[in-house]
């Protein structure tokens, strides 16, 4: 079993390991074990930064055992420098929701945890995958527990939230399986990713199977107009649940560009890239503005979250290096940010249960230390600079006043936008005198609280003064991937 096999399937067994014990009997012991499981599975990880080797555009850490013969299908597992970073992301992130989660839930606290364990493990699975079948099977799993994190977990109107997210994501999906079918009919029967990069295709076919993966990938990610799911789930969802939907699931359609649409499609890629931009400036722009009008913190987020997504679309699509390096750094970014936003409110819901805006004023006068996370937290969100949010922003930017001037100036009155709810949430909840008796009983965070802002502080401040780290391991993959939709257009 190599590393990347134990990646996915370490967090899958701890979490199988916890849906062993008693409903609620050992709730504590549950907590730890599921503590040492994400702990374990992040430590797996590491060894795939440590061992690979930058300037190489090729899959590295192969593994490849037959799975399905009659079929061709194959358990083929590898990582270049587009999919490494989503892999640590993801076991990162799985730790601090399960420190997040620690005592805010208190029924069937085994299932919750083993669902979070479990889904670490299937997304790592998608962006491990190199077999078409693999991938979906991954891609498509990874709704089971999300779908029970909200619907059971959630709020008053979890149940309405779950189906909505199941079956938009799943439509799309189902569309994404005709598509690799045919693939697999025009390959000779292969599943391998790699193989079907290398297809002459047609612009009929082309443009089919760009549209097809559209439907799986743009609701995923989520683009306008098919985001709105989203501000549903993550008011419904529970912390834990909002803070892995934001700073991992979206980011499963966003990889889908990179490693389908893009390499497959490059002909309907360029073809259609003016769409692609339009709607990505819509979320950049429009849905900033709605953003503006929330009076739900989660709503807020939720629509910041589609906003910044679409920088990440527009990166993609505007096909230069600065633009694509600059959209993969957004989505690390964003992973980080927009995670730990979702925690902050959690940590106020916790104490107050409501996350109405007008419910808060003057939090900094009785959580000093949760405000300066807080402001921290909110500045990223908002691109500034020496924090994680301002990197692939300014990338992306660059990168579209390099292909054309006045895309890059559209693009850059988002962070105008962003930065007007950003405050004016920051504002209404945290600044001024104490508003309300609710307000003034809160009690500072604890220590447990303090480690799980801090670790994701440590992040975002360290991704922003030091950004090579990130940049260095994908800038030959990046390259190879514009390089062959550049080559396949001139044949």
């Amino acid at each position: 079993m190599g590393l990347l096999s134990l990646a996915i399937w370490t967090p899958i067994f701890f979490g199988v390991v916890l849906l062993a014990f008693g409903r609620d009997q050992h709730a504590g012991a549950v907590r730890w074990i599921a503590l040492l499981g994400a702990l374990v599975s992040l430590l797996v990880t590491l060894p795939l930064y440590d061992g690979f080797k930058l300037g190489s555009s090729a899959m590295q850490f192969v593994e490849k055992a037959p799975w399905i013969d009659r079929f061709n299908v194959s358990y083929h597992l590898g990582v270049d420098g587009i999919s490494l970073w989503f892999v640590l992301l993801t076991a990162f992130i799985n730790v601090v929701v399960i420190i997040a989660s620690w005592e805010s839930i208190t029924e069937r606290v085994n299932q919750y945890m083993a669902a979070f364990l479990i889904l670490s493990g299937l997304m790592i699975g998608v962006f491990a995958a190199l077999d078409g079948i693999l991938f979906y099977v991954f891609f498509e799993a990874t709704l089971i527990p999300m779908y029970l994190i909200i619907g059971v977990w959630g709020g008053p109107r979890k149940i309405y939230a779950a189906f909505k997210f199941f079956l938009y994501t799943l439509l799309g999906s189902l569309l994404m399986l005709i598509a690799l079918i045919f693939l697999y009919t025009r390959s000779g029967g292969s599943f391998d990713i790699a193989t079907w990069h290398q297809l002459p295709l047609g612009a009929t076919a082309q443009t089919l199977l760009f549209f097809a993966f559209f439907a799986a990938f743009a609701v995923k990610v989520p683009m306008w107009p098919v985001h709105t799911w989203l501000p549903d789930v993550h008011v419904e969802a529970p912390t834990g649940g909002s803070a892995v939907l934001a700073a991992i699931m979206l980011k499963l359609g966003a990889y889908g560009f990179l490693r389908f649409s893009m390499p497959i499609a490059p002909d309907a890629a360029r073809e259609w890239a003016w769409l692609m931009i339009a709607l990505s400036l819509i979320a950049v722009i429009y849905v900033g503005l709605v953003a503006m009008v929330q009076r739900d913190m989660k709503k807020l987020v939720a629509y910041s979250s589609v906003a910044h997504m679409g920088f990440v679309t527009l990166g993609f699509f505007i096909f230069n290096e600065l633009g694509v390096s600059g959209g993969l750094v957004q989505m690390i970014a964003h992973g980080f940010v927009s995670g730990a936003m979702f925690l902050c409110i959690g940590v106020l819901y916790d104490r107050v249960h409501s996350r109405e805006i007008a419910s808060y004023g003057g939090v900094i006068n009785t959580m000093p230390k949760f405000t300066a996370f807080a402001l921290f937290f909110a500045m990223a969100n908002c691109g500034l600079p020496g924090t994680a949010g301002f990197v692939g922003e300014w990338m992306v930017i660059l990168g579209a006043v390099k292909a054309d001037f006045w895309l890059g100036f559209a693009a850059a009155t988002a962070l105008v936008f962003g930065a007007a709810y950003t405050l004016w949430m920051f504002k209404r909840v945290y600044l001024g005198p104490v508003a309300n008796e609710d307000v003034r009983k809160l009690v500072d965070i604890n220590n447990r609280e303090f480690l799980m802002l801090a670790l994701l502080a440590i992040a975002v401040l360290w991704m922003g003064l030091y950004p090579r780290p990130f940049t260095d391991v994908m800038d030959a993959s990046v390259a190879d991937l514009l390089k062959h939709v550049a080559l396949t257009k001139l044949k």
